[in-house]
């Protein structure tokens, strides 16, 4: 027997007379699902997950409400089953149906109330709108329970990190502690939220930790500053704090997050080479006798040094994405404080917002755990049979996003390629992540090759491998023409937390996630490089001719209209061109394109109506602000609106941006674009009128 679905079942009751039964079959009639109650202690009884809405009359209201109070009581605090209560007109109620209905009140928050007679369609609206409530109440309990398991997962992640992690509110306030605070500090969990932490703050330090805290807090400084707690076991140990604002939109503190990493070694030798020279080398010669005593056993001497190698590698993997796991700690937590707010208070109005933030925030937290995961080989692939041309095809255009306007972009597809069986998220991602080294590995351009093609691995190439089977392989080699990689680093590209871009700008598991996803797939990686002269990495994955591939076709927005004006749009790329152009017909523009400066200038000096130039910067030959130098000295009023995918750097060139010019970024949104061209058009039609020469 197939279980009905949640929330659909109406129940009805209305003691007088055929009310019911007349009731129940003009619903039934309307599609629902109806049900007869009798009284008031049967209505309770029925109440459950089923129930999509509740019709009764004045007349039911006769009798005890215990059943249907206690039924309403038990409610999840979710849910708030909606009533439709039918009532006579004010001259023909009694005082009995009177107090009747404000007993009733008390107890369904959620009703409607409407006065007979009342006609058919009316009825059967009231009820509809109350079903759609309902189903909206168990859309959003669905949702809450996949943030509680967001929620889970984010607090498993950071429990997973060797370092003391915190969070406070605005007013400094804390509110969150992983579990290696209270590990280290042995305190109870919640006993130092809010500031009951300063009582484990060392007497001769709290004062002087929390001057700094409160600057922090009134200038929105980052905190960062030394000082001791008191550890588990009774001893105090120096620990750094440091803690970074959150900020909104308009710039506003919403939330602080902050680490405490133990530092007691490293105050320790600082006061060692403090000391007095006598002291110093009487601790080198205590110091001597120590270590030849401990040459005697060098196997414990040779743990202690992989331990600390292991907890130096944490501490730097620590370092590298301790911002960006804020920042998504801080969309989770702060949109399921919004909707808990929201719910306590009865209103759920941008409750579906808050929850679609924090469940983005989830999935890049989700996305991080699957870097992190990647190089260890335990990550969850969900592999599917893939065609690699058409995979690398369709990163074609994100893959030149990426990419600066000095590089090149060569992307060739082999011929008559095999199937692999593989993650095609981990894959682009893998695919992305070697074109931005290749990016910044040439900064003053070059050239960047995506190529793809069959090999054949036999026995001594895959010897190796233990994993790997000799066969036929699909490789995908993504070549630069960088500065190349010297043998002595080529040896390290693969360890986890290895890097060598500068502090903060990688977490160095790049390469071993994409080391990892490619052998966990069945295959290989592999590097080769010269100083000088580039480098190529090359992922060879089992062939597997399996089965299709499935298509998902994508959406398209609605903007709004123009008036008939006239815009002049230069793009070098035919795809934008080619969108945008048609953006603007949609919305009744009249538009003349030109693919570069040199086919737009006899448009510019010609006598045709031009109401806005709308030009990519970055154009072949003359660029997008020569072009408009030249445009305003014909057209002094014209509008020009740049669209560029380096806008910062524009703006750091002086007076980038004249009078009547602005600028956009790509990517950006149709809407957004539509925008700006009808607010540029009416700003410069209520000013100038600009003449045509």
């Amino acid at each position: 027997m197939i279980p009905m679905p949640e929330g659909q079942r109406v129940l009805i009751a209305a003691p007088f007379g055929r009310d019911a039964q007349s009731v129940a079959q003009l619903l039934e009639h309307a599609g629902h699902e109806t049900m007869i109650c009798a009284d008031l202690r049967e209505l309770g009884a029925r109440i459950d997950v089923q129930t999509g809405a509740v019709l009764l009359t004045q007349e039911a209201l006769v009798g005890n409400m215990a059943a249907l109070n206690e039924a309403l009581e038990q409610q999840p605090p979710w849910s708030d089953v909606p009533f439709v209560l039918l009532i006579a007109a004010s001259a023909g109620r009694s005082g009995w149906a009177e107090a009747a209905r404000l007993q009733f009140l008390e107890l369904a928050t959620n009703c409607v109330i409407l006065e007979r007679p009342i006609g058919k369609g009316s009825l059967t609206s009231a009820v509809a709108s109350a079903l759609r409530l309902r189903r909206k109440q168990f859309e959003m309990r669905d949702r809450l329970v996949e943030l509680r398991e967001s929620d889970r997962r984010f607090k498993a992640i950071t429990n997973s990190v060797d370092q003391m992690i915190w969070t406070t509110l605005p007013d400094g306030l804390h509110d969150y502690f992983n579990d290696r605070w209270y590990e280290f500090t042995g305190m109870a969990p919640g006993t130092t939220d809010g500031d009951g932490w300063s009582a484990v703050f060392h007497p001769d330090d709290r004062e002087r930790a929390w001057q700094r805290w409160r600057a922090s807090l009134a200038t929105g400084q980052p905190y960062e500053i030394e000082y001791r707690l008191r550890h588990h076991s009774g001893t105090y140990r120096w620990v750094l704090g440091r803690a970074q604002a959150q900020r909104d939109e308009e710039g506003h503190i919403v939330r602080w997050f902050g680490t405490c990493t133990e530092i007691q070694d490293l105050v320790e030798a600082r006061e060692v080479l403090s000391r007095s020279r006598e002291e110093l080398e009487q601790l080198v010669a205590a110091r001597t006798a120590a270590l030849e005593a401990e040459m005697a056993s060098r196997s414990e001497v040779e743990a202690a040094l992989r331990q600390s190698q292991k907890m130096e590698a944490v501490g730097q993997l620590t370092g590298g994405i301790a911002h960006d796991f804020n920042n998504m700690l801080a969309g989770v937590i702060a949109g399921l404080d919004l909707i808990k707010l929201r719910i306590d208070s009865g209103r759920f109005d941008d409750v579906e917002r808050f929850m679609e933030a924090s469940i983005a925030s989830a999935q890049r937290a989700a996305s991080l755990t699957a870097r992190l995961l990647a190089f260890s080989r335990k990550q969850s692939l969900d592999a599917r049979p893939l065609d690699i041309n058409a995979l690398v095809v369709s990163l074609e255009d994100l893959f030149r996003r990426t990419l600066t306007e000095s590089i090149r972009l060569r992307v060739v597809p082999g011929k008559n390629l095999s199937l692999v069986v593989a993650d095609s998220n981990q894959l682009e991602s893998a695919l992305l992540n070697l074109a931005i080294n290749a990016r910044d590995a040439m900064p003053q351009g070059g050239e960047l090759t995506v190529e793809t093609s069959m090999v054949e691995l036999d026995q001594a190439h895959v010897a190796a491998e233990p994993d790997m089977q000799a066969g036929r392989y699909v490789a995908i080699a993504v070549s630069d023409t960088g500065v190349g990689i010297s043998e002595d680093m080529l040896e390290k590209v693969f360890e986890p937390f290895y890097t060598t871009k500068p502090i903060g700008q990688g977490t160095g598991l790049g390469l071993s996630m994409i080391y990892g996803f490619a052998r966990q797939s069945g295959g290989r990686v592999r590097i080769h490089s010269q100083p000088g002269q580039g480098t190529t990495v090359s992922l060879h994955l089992p062939a597997n001719d399996a089965a299709s591939l499935e298509q998902t076709p994508s959406a398209v927005g609605w903007v709004r209209e123009g008036k008939g004006q006239s815009v002049l749009l230069i793009e070098d790329d035919p795809s934008v061109r080619m969108m945008v152009r048609e953006l603007l017909n949609e919305l009744q523009y009249e538009v003349h394109e030109a693919p570069n400066a040199d086919a737009a200038l006899p448009i510019l000096t010609s006598n045709r109506t031009i109401d806005l130039m709308l030009s990519d910067v970055g154009l072949p030959g003359m660029n997008g602000r020569q072009l408009a130098e030249i445009a305003r000295r014909h057209r002094p009023a014209l509008p020009i609106l740049f669209l560029t995918g380096y806008a910062e750097s524009a703006a750091h060139r002086p007076d980038f941006l004249g009078n009547g010019m602005a600028m956009m970024t790509k990517p950006f949104s149709l809407e957004t674009l539509a925008g700006k061209i009808d607010e540029m058009i009416a700003s410069a039609t209520s000013e100038h009128s600009a003449p045509a020469i």
